[in-house]
């Protein structure tokens, strides 16, 4: 029988994401989980938080397929000129070179997790940015204690 070698997982929590801005006019934050210089592999995968009317710039990717998955909140996304309107729950998945954004229409913040693979320079540019943490609606969002709380 071959000998098997044991895999560690590296497991992460929301108080140890780091969190960025891109640019200073940006109305979205980034929260890495994973990317190339802690998971060792070519993947980005991030919180986005959007302010309330905040959006993307648009933007498209030569190689890297990126996924969005609603967490909590609404918004549009628009691709190539398509627009679908998005919610928690919903998952949209954008193919190589689709010029797209993702903008919050709700009253409320917007969380997104963001995978993209490969990484091609996505966690290079989060990591450019201004570091912020981050705020107590983000930790209760992202350790799903605002599911406890009543509305």
């Amino acid at each position: 029988m071959p000998a098997t070698r044991c895999v560690i997982p590296v497991i992460k929590s929301p108080k140890d994401y780091q969190v960025y801005r891109i640019s200073p006019h940006d109305t979205n934050r980034l929260a890495i989980i994973f990317d190339s210089t802690n998971a060792n592999t070519s993947l980005t995968c991030c919180v986005e938080i959007f302010e309330p009317g905040g959006q993307t710039p648009p933007n498209r990717h030569q190689w890297a397929v990126e996924m969005f998955f609603v967490i909590k909140g609404q918004g549009m996304a628009i691709c190539d000129g398509k627009k679908v309107a998005i919610k928690a729950g919903d998952s949209l998945l954008v193919p190589a070179t689709g010029t797209h954004l993702i903008k919050n229409t709700g009253s409320t913040r917007l969380y997104t997790l963001t995978i993209m693979v490969p990484n091609e320079d996505f966690a290079e540019l989060i990591r450019s940015g201004t570091p912020l943490e981050l705020d107590a609606e983000d930790m209760a969002v992202l350790s799903r204690l605002d599911a406890l709380m009543p509305c």
